[in-house]
């Protein structure tokens, strides 16, 4: 997994509800939140706290992307639902997840199983990994990465 003062490789995304970007050029800070699936209880919570909290995101000059491998359609229903403000990025093909090492092996009621490790990156406008998230909890994390983008 990606972690403090590695090189964040250049990956173009188009977020729904935001502007295109190239990640290892971010123009500022920017926050990415790798969530496992859409409609869930936990990463429902966790989209809505980074929604609530986003202007206060922007005001110390930090965009916020949430990253799952749902479907452009299905991004576009959570958002609707939610009525989210975060953008999202559909990472269907897994390139984006892949290069910052957050799809992996996961164990749930005895099962394992491949998927969307939920962890959280603090990109510098410079597309140095700054502060890294390796295994989330979701209460609270939201506002804790807000301090972390504040002293940035």
């Amino acid at each position: 997994m990606m972690g403090v003062g590695d090189k964040v490789p250049s990956l173009k995304v188009e977020p729904i509800g935001g502007e295109p970007l190239d990640l290892s050029a971010p123009g500022g800070k920017l926050v990415l939140f790798f969530y496992p699936k859409d409609m869930t209880p936990g990463c429902t919570t966790e989209s809505i706290d980074f929604s609530g909290l986003l202007p206060e995101f922007e005001a110390a000059g930090a965009r916020v992307i949430g990253v799952s491998r749902d479907s452009e359609a299905r991004h576009e229903k959570f958002i609707a639902k939610h009525c989210l403000s975060t953008p999202l990025v559909s990472d269907e093909d897994g390139r984006v997840s892949d290069a910052f090492g957050t799809w992996g092996n996961k164990k749930f009621m005895g099962r394992e199983f491949m998927g969307m490790i939920r962890s959280t990156f603090l990109v510098g406008e410079d597309g140095f990994v700054k502060a890294a998230w390796p295994k989330v909890k979701v209460k609270g994390h939201a506002a804790e990465v807000l301090e972390a983008v504040k002293t940035l």
